[in-house]
């Protein structure tokens, strides 16, 4: 290894912390592609829960995911703050676009992977299946979503959260 590849210290994830109620979220940084204000969201028929609708992104359509309502928080109406955090993530092996709504963006961050601990499995607010880790940054918990058990259409969600307006009449 050449002093050129050798690792300065421990290894880090570089995320965006944005704020979902109070909480603070991390996505890879490398993931996202751009950060915008609200736009017209164009709603979808029988599209899951979480999923309000599309965007338009420089001409291509955009799922937009609300990640409040799969981690169990209430959909509040967009504010002057809320933007939408476009990014890439891995679904079912090919690269796809998704916006995903932030109450708050707050900044790009190192987080040490000695910082990061699996999600535990009781006492936990949100659903441990969509929670890669949980890290920490000075006294702050991070919490690190798994977006590919989010988004993914294996079967692995609960299906709680899939639910339609259909099945709620």
């Amino acid at each position: 290894m050449s002093a050129v590849d050798k690792p300065t210290g421990p290894a880090a994830m570089r995320a965006l912390t944005v704020g979902l109620q109070g909480e603070v979220f991390a996505l890879p940084a490398e993931t996202v592609s751009e950060i915008l204000d609200m736009v017209p969201v164009t709603e979808v028929p029988n599209a899951r829960a979480f999923v309000n609708g599309v965007i338009n992104v420089r001409g291509k359509v955009v799922p937009l995911a609300d990640l409040r309502v799969m981690f169990g928080m209430e959909r509040t109406p967009p504010d002057a703050d809320t933007r939408i955090v476009v990014t890439e993530i891995d679904l079912d092996g090919e690269p796809a676009l998704v916006g995903i709504i932030a109450d708050k963006v707050h900044d790009v961050t190192e987080i040490s992977d000695a910082s990061v601990e699996e999600a535990p499995k009781v006492g936990m607010r949100w659903p441990a299946e969509f929670v890669r880790g949980i890290g920490k940054h000075g006294d702050d918990f991070i919490i690190i979503p798994d977006m590919g058990r989010i988004f993914g259409s294996k079967g692995d969600r609960d299906p709680s959260f899939t639910t339609d307006e259909r099945k709620a009449k």
